[in-house]
């Protein structure tokens, strides 16, 4: 199914019809923390950040996971 966006306000949808200036958006990711749909599959929302444990000290990242960072920092 393809899927549109509104380059003017952002909305998604299924039908481009339904926007005011619809762009293909290729494909879009659900997240399981917060519903929403997202363009990118590392989509970071409030839920999923308040649940994280560590950080990269090497790039900043953060993780729940200390194995998915390669310089693993606890949260302080």
């Amino acid at each position: 199914m393809t899927t549109y966006t509104c380059k003017s306000c952002g909305k998604i949808s299924s039908e481009g019809g339904h926007l005011c200036d619809p762009t293909d958006a290729g494909k879009l990711y659900s997240c399981g923390s917060c519903g929403q749909q997202a363009k990118k599959k590392k989509h970071l929302c409030k839920p999923e950040v308040a649940k994280f444990e560590y950080f990269c000290g090497g790039c900043g990242r953060g993780s729940v996971k200390e194995d998915a960072l390669c310089d693993p920092q606890p949260m302080k």
